[in-house]
């Protein structure tokens, strides 16, 4: 029985929402599943996705095949490194305690990239709404400037026609 590791999905028109399950290869993509090791939902950006790296490792350590986008989002959870260190493990060319600390530092490099994209993308939304706003109070201001130099030049004209009538009838 082929065993793959795929999303199953959710939630409605052009609002996907997926589970991560481990399956057989044969059965339909939103059918039966052995088990749910996750969700992945991608309309939050960055992404959400919550997992059990620890099944997941398992179920792929006991040959699971993950389809190619299961495969990058158990990449960018680290499992995909964390079973290429348990065979470093396996063959002897590591300590579990190296390997812990490769991983370890991995993760927490990880996140600080995360983290930085997270704020990258905050920043941008406020200087966008900043950016917005400025344009808004400027484009308030040209029209308040025009309506004031509309209703001002009938009185300079107004002004300038009394100082006529009054030489006129001084004459």
């Amino acid at each position: 029985m082929p065993v793959k590791i795929r999303l199953q999905r959710h939630g409605k028109k052009a609002g996907a929402f997926y589970h991560i399950v481990i399956a057989d290869g044969r059965a339909p993509r939103d059918g039966k599943f052995i088990e749910k090791i996750g969700t992945y939902n991608p309309t939050t950006n960055p992404a959400t996705i919550n997992i059990d790296a620890d099944k997941a490792l398992t179920w792929l350590q006991n040959g699971a095949q993950p389809t190619d986008t299961c495969r990058s989002i158990l990449s960018f959870k680290g499992v995909m490194y964390k079973n290429h260190l348990a065979g470093g493990i396996a063959k002897g060319a590591l300590t579990q305690e190296q390997a812990d600390a490769k991983f370890a530092k991995w993760i927490s490099e990880k996140e600080t990239k995360i983290e930085g994209k997270a704020t990258k993308l905050d920043s941008a939304k406020k200087d966008a709404y900043k950016n917005r706003m400025n344009a808004e109070t400027a484009a308030k201001d040209a029209k308040a400037a025009k309506i004031v130099a509309k209703n001002t030049a009938p009185v300079a004209e107004a002004e300038a026609a009394a100082p006529e009538a009054e030489t006129t009838s001084e004459a």
